[in-house]
């Protein structure tokens, strides 16, 4: 069973790099195993919702993982589960035979509890947004309203947003989380059983109102007409409003413009890609949390080779520890080379003309440019970025890089090269720049 147990978390830690946070959240992670036998796995969720969206959607990838980790044929089987009372739990019969009962449908999710600014890891890269949830937390509709965060997939922002939610809770606010998606559901379902005014004084009777992943309501305009009476009865009444985002307001082009002025109209912080110190922390704390003592170049070769996002940092650990514990393999830094081998690009595919090229689209200069004598700040720094990518990406020698772009001796490329990496580490904008160069040069 032991052995089983680290594979189910181990497949937890790949899911949940994959997966959409609030998708992970709401059917996956309080997904526990019940118990292994005859190579059968029995997974235990909450409700029937749950099991029926894991039969649906992830049920072969699971059993596929799980295939592989274990080397040997398994199967799965997901059960309503209630842990602790060893026994099935009785399902409630459908929605449909309690017509009596229609605001049952707006049920919000909880904050999730393990979400603080006490375990959220602080640095460069996201001080001014922890800083101002901070301030929102502890006066809330004083310091920032609306606050609204904004950053790529797996920084924290949702982290940001529960914890938010989490202070208030525990201060005596009536506090309300949800997606965009469910406030979009809760809407439909109002007009759809004529319970709009239910649907409002959930909406509109809150101390803190707290949405996640607001762009899915763009292009929405029957969403957004609701939302925006919703945030301008709350405004008026001076209760908080946190909004999280993948991009800034004004990049929210679908959004209609006074929506776009109202939430330009508090704060707007973004949280970006964390750098080498704060990735390296993140792991420390993560393993902490695990009970789990990690050598320094353990964790130093995983910052390093995971850069893009917190999700796929702490998952990347979660795989390593499943790898060394299932394989009684010690930790070491070709384990970690092997346990992530096939979560990393493969750069052997990369061809070193699609790096220049890409690197040449991304700061609008062509590629005779990169490849010629110009020195100018604004081609060389391109160059440079080339030059680190053919590296790390393409594992192109420092002459091979040279004769790449125009000749250049292995010196000149591995200055360039260093310059890069030390640049990386403390440019937040260029670091984000770089991830989506890298991205684009693996068609993601």
């Amino acid at each position: 069973m032991m052995k089983a147990e680290q594979a189910w978390q181990a497949v937890l830690g790949q899911l949940e790099m994959e997966m959409p946070k609030a998708s992970f959240d709401t059917w996956v992670r309080n997904a526990d195993i019940v118990s292994y036998e005859d190579n059968v796995f029995i997974i235990g969720v909450s409700n029937a919702y749950a099991r029926d969206w894991l039969e649906s959607r992830l049920s072969s990838k699971i059993k596929r993982q799980l295939c592989g980790i274990l080397n040997r044929t398994v199967s799965v089987r997901f059960i309503v589960w209630q842990a602790g009372t060893d026994q099935l739990v009785q399902e409630p019969p459908p929605l449909a035979e309690e017509p009596e009962d229609p605001p049952i449908q707006y049920k919000s999710t909880a904050v999730i509890n393990r979400y603080s600014f006490e375990n959220f890891v602080v640095g460069s890269s996201n001080r001014l947004a922890h800083a101002a949830s901070l301030a929102v937390a502890e006066r809330p509709a004083q310091a920032y309203n609306p606050l609204f965060l904004y950053g790529g997939v797996g920084l924290g922002k949702t982290h940001l947003l529960h914890a938010i939610g989490n202070h208030c809770v525990n201060h005596n606010l009536n506090v309300l989380y949800v997606t965009s998606e469910e406030f979009t559901n809760d809407l439909i379902n109002a007009i759809r059983l004529h319970t709009t005014q239910a649907f409002r004084e959930k909406y509109r009777r809150i101390d803190v109102l707290l949405i996640d992943d607001i762009q899915f309501i763009a292009g929405k305009e029957s969403t957004q007409e609701e939302f925006f009476h919703t945030f301008n009865s709350l405004h008026g009444q001076d209760k908080q409003i946190v909004i999280t985002s993948d991009r800034p307001p004004k990049a929210l082009v679908t959004l209609e413009e006074r929506l776009r002025s109202r939430f330009e109209s508090g704060l707007a912080a973004d949280i970006q890609p964390p750098d080498f110190e704060t990735r390296v922390a993140i792991l420390r704390s993560r393993s902490e949390r695990m009970g789990r003592i990690i050598a320094p170049e353990i964790i130093e070769t995983i910052a390093r080779r995971v850069q893009s996002n917190i999700r796929e940092l702490e998952g990347s650990l979660t795989r390593v520890l499943a790898f060394s514990d299932l394989s009684n393999q010690p930790l070491d830094v070709k384990l970690v080379d092997v346990a992530l081998a096939d979560l990393l690009p493969k750069r052997s595919s990369v061809e070193p003309d699609d790096i220049v090229s890409q690197v040449a689209a991304a700061f609008g200069v062509t590629v005779q440019n990169l490849v010629g004598s110009d020195r100018s700040k604004e081609i060389a720094l391109p160059r440079q970025i080339a030059m680190y990518l053919l590296r790390v990406e393409a594992n192109c020698s420092l002459p091979k890089i040279g004769e790449t772009l125009g000749g250049r001796d292995h010196t000149t490329v591995l200055y360039g090269y260093q310059k890069v990496t030390d640049l990386l580490e403390r440019d937040d904008k260029l670091r984000r720049q770089v991830i989506e160069i890298r991205d684009r040069i693996y068609g993601q």
